[in-house]
């Protein structure tokens, strides 16, 4: 019992330590650029707020969603617009390809926003010495993706660098779409009593990009989860409305990176229930194989949802309603504190702090 009385203040010391830490601003100390800088852990945070914020700084990209959100010539009509860029590697695994998975990931970034996604752009780094039956391969799959996600590629670009400079391939991709009328999300507006929500199963893409990268086989394959978002949001904005506070697709850096954004843009403390997050067996025993936690595991096909605690079960409902949502659960709430942090309830009971990474343990997974 006294052991207990003399580590409790010592582990409230160390929480609200962590906690004033994170109330601040990243800062870039590196001097260097280094694999963990595109993470999207604390090091990718550290390097757009110490350079890019700090330089570019301006009322719009000061929010830092995934997607601007503007009007157009003051008439009135929202519109989102978001770029990216893919260098994943290898270029083709299983459940997709580099094209796939770029048409896929900017389409959710202007989902989460609230937009209908319309047109995008697409430019391709090519390096000396590309098969060319890779390159139509590729294209083919950027059209069957724009095709099937309702959207037209109307612009692009094309370079070509010296051999050994490019790894292959790159793609940058930029889009934009009309906003639904009278949506309003925002990665700082959950608030205390919020439910949140994960649109299905976690951590299938970044394993799959892992077994296909490092040529590891499982009795069964595992596939990427990349798919569109738009369609999955649409029928929850419809459902649900102005209860929908945030959406967040949980990409670089997994569901612990997009929780820790939430809560540090709104101010506010998140706790999860490990075990509620779905995750398939097979996917769940290469996570313990690598020793990785799923929850720290890129995904290209989910989402998370913070909606007001009234309209969690018709969110819920709307979700699984969706093929794209049909394993969809509610796993935790947000509170009041401690603000910026995120902790997980073990399956025993225990709680443990749900942190960004510094790095990753997969760099180049979109």
């Amino acid at each position: 019992m006294s052991r207990d009385r003399q580590t409790l203040p010592e582990a409230l010391a160390r929480i609200e330590k962590v906690r004033k830490a994170r109330a601040g601003k990243f800062y870039l100390r590196e001097e260097h650029i280094t694999l963990s800088h595109g993470s999207g852990g604390k090091a990718t945070h550290n390097l757009i707020e110490g350079v890019f914020a700090k330089e570019l700084s301006n009322p719009i990209l000061d929010l830092m969603e995934d997607a601007a959100v503007f009007s157009l010539n003051g008439s009135g009509e929202r519109m989102a617009f978001t770029t990216d860029s893919f260098v994943v590697r290898p270029l083709f695994f299983p459940g997709g390809d580099i094209g796939r998975l770029a048409v896929h990931g900017t389409v959710n970034d202007l989902a989460v926003a609230g937009a209908t996604p319309a047109y995008l752009s697409a430019a391709v780094i090519l390096e000396e010495g590309f098969p060319v039956r890779d390159l139509r391969t590729i294209v083919g799959s950027i059209r069957a993706a724009a095709a099937e996600a309702g959207v037209e590629i109307v612009t692009g670009d094309t370079k070509v660098v010296e051999r050994g400079k490019a790894d292959g391939l790159y793609i940058n991709t930029a889009g934009v779409g009309p906003l639904r009328p009278g949506v309003r999300l925002s990665t700082a507006a959950a608030r205390p009593g919020d439910r949140i929500l994960v649109s299905g199963r976690i951590a299938e893409h970044g394993i799959a990009i892992l077994m296909a990268r490092e040529e590891l086989f499982l009795e069964t394959e595992i596939e990427s989860d990349t798919a569109p978002l738009h369609g999955l949001v649409g029928g929850l904005l419809d459902a649900v409305g102005d209860g929908v506070r945030a959406l967040k697709d949980a990409t670089r850096g997994g569901i612990a990176a997009a929780l820790n954004e939430i809560a540090i843009q709104s101010g506010v403390g998140i706790g999860v229930q490990e075990d509620a997050f779905p995750l398939r067996p097979d996917v769940r025993g290469a996570c313990e194989m690598l020793g990785i936690d799923p929850l720290h595991i890129a995904n290209e096909g989910k989402l998370i949802a913070i909606v007001a605690p009234e309209r969690a079960d018709a969110a819920l409902a709307a979700l699984r309603a969706h093929p794209a949502g049909s394993e969809a659960a509610l796993v935790g709430e947000v509170s009041d504190e401690p603000e910026g942090m995120v902790f997980v309830r073990t399956g025993i009971g225990g709680r443990r702090v749900l942190d960004m990474l510094v790095g990753d343990a997969l760099p180049r997974i979109c």
